[in-house]
């Protein structure tokens, strides 16, 4: 039923926001990948904020919330609002590496990006967003549903450090919108299935807004992440050092 009420959403908005579509000539399973990838985020810096709710049955919903700086594919900053207990904490990524630096210890952490940050939501959710050059695709299927055609990419990581292992995403033909995807471990376990949702009008293009984050595992456990306040910015390579996080206002 979710599956059906985000389709029916985005043939609305195809009609509305027609994209280019490719030719027999022109489609690659990469070509496909790249499109998916301006639709979830600029190609510019940016900074946008995250509202997290995680889920889980018979438990009060847990609440935080980030501001994200994004620059390029392999440099973000994670800064932690809420909750009140976590605020000031900060996260540092560089391609692969990533460190986390709290408000009472000196030195910063590291992470890697499989690691969770919250609820469902590993810490390679938020800080990259770079399908096309984290993975390599492969266009295994096209289906039709509610009337409309998808390509089906499976994604194999190129490295090791990467979030997931596998990936499969449904990409809608028309607009490459992405619908949803599965997301393996590296012993091909499925981890999660991410729905993306919620299309609005961020900057210059039509996006989803809202991820959801389904646990295979454990019926009605699931991570909610709504993004708003997207802006454009111009961030100078300082910032994306470990001496600038040290002293990272808040």
């Amino acid at each position: 039923m979710k599956q059906i009420t985000i389709i029916l959403a985005l043939i609305f908005i195809c009609s509305v926001f027609p994209l280019k579509i490719l030719t027999a000539e022109e489609i690659t399973a990469l070509k496909i990948l790249e499109y998916a990838d301006e639709i979830r985020a600029p190609k510019k810096d940016y900074r946008v904020t995250a509202r997290i709710i995680s889920k889980k049955p018979g438990k009060e919903d847990k609440i935080a919330v980030y501001e994200i700086w994004m620059k390029g594919k392999d440099k973000t900053i994670i800064k932690t609002l809420e909750p009140a207990m976590d605020k000031g904490t900060s996260l540092l990524m560089l391609r692969y590496d990533l460190w986390a630096f709290l408000q009472n210890i000196s030195k910063p952490l590291r992470f890697s990006l499989q690691q969770r940050l919250f609820g469902e939501a590993a810490f390679g959710d938020f800080a990259r967003s770079n399908f096309s050059g984290d993975y390599d695709p492969v266009l295994k299927d096209t289906v039709i549903i509610k009337g409309k055609e998808f390509y089906i990419l499976e994604l194999t990581a190129k490295d090791e450090r990467v979030t997931y292992h596998k990936v499969n995403l449904w990409v809608m033909k028309d607009t490459y919108y992405p619908l949803k995807g599965e997301f393996y471990a590296f012993s091909g376990k499925l981890l999660k299935t991410c729905y993306y949702t919620n299309y609005e009008k961020l900057l210059d293009q039509i996006r989803p807004t809202r991820l959801v984050l389904d646990n295979p595992l454990v019926e009605g456990q699931k991570t909610i992440i709504d993004y708003s306040n997207m802006t454009l910015d111009d961030f100078p390579d300082r910032v994306f050092t470990k001496n600038y996080l040290k002293k990272l206002k808040y």
